[in-house]
């Protein structure tokens, strides 16, 4: 697959989404044991249905894939919604459908070269998300990138009978340093 370096990491570099992955896609989208902890483990997903998602997506402009630096490997997505560039406002979300990279930081960089992008490139000053109470391994990523609790929607999530609660987080453009200032500064200075 064609994938290209918008933002890079030491470990993980954003790219593009490239619409000829929807078939890997679509199959961590039909796992179970990955979708438990996005909002839709009960949707069934289709190659058909998946290409056009990656399509609507590309177009959007602020989604991006995941991509391992070793080997140029699919990792998962993650992007920025409902961005109000006007108010400065947006929301993210990420997933890393390769289990053999779960619990090894991969998705805390790649959220943290997100949250660069949103906030030195596109200049945004507030950006949230929403996690189950569930999703431990989620809840920590986004503490260490810098996400506060900002409140919780009670027993606002059920599966398999239980009822879970919807977590709220934010951070300001303040509270986030990142890599482009830098990056940016230093070739102004050259």
């Amino acid at each position: 697959m064609a994938y290209f370096k918008k933002i890079e990491g030491e470990r993980v570099y954003l790219s593009p989404i490239n619409i000829e992955d929807a078939a890997k896609y679509t199959e961590w989208l039909n796992d179970l044991e990955i979708t438990v902890n996005l909002s839709m483990p009960h949707n069934t997903y289709t190659l058909e249905q998946e290409k056009e998602a990656l399509k609507n997506l590309s177009a959007e402009g602020y989604n991006f894939a995941i991509i391992n630096q070793k080997d140029d490997q699919l990792l998962g997505n993650c992007g920025l919604m409902n961005v109000d560039l006007i108010n400065r406002i947006g929301e993210v979300g990420i997933f890393i459908g390769n289990k053999d990279f779960w619990n090894q930081g991969y998705g805390t960089e790649a959220m943290e070269l997100l949250l660069d992008y949103a906030f030195h490139l596109l200049n945004l000053n507030n950006i949230e998300l929403k996690a189950y109470a569930f999703n431990k391994r989620a809840i920590k990523c986004y503490q260490k990138c810098g996400f506060k609790l900002i409140g919780r929607r009670r027993e606002a999530h059920i599966i398999a009978g239980e009822k879970y609660d919807e977590i709220y987080m934010d951070i300001l453009a303040a509270e986030f340093e990142g890599k482009i200032p830098a990056l940016v500064k230093e070739r102004i200075n050259k």
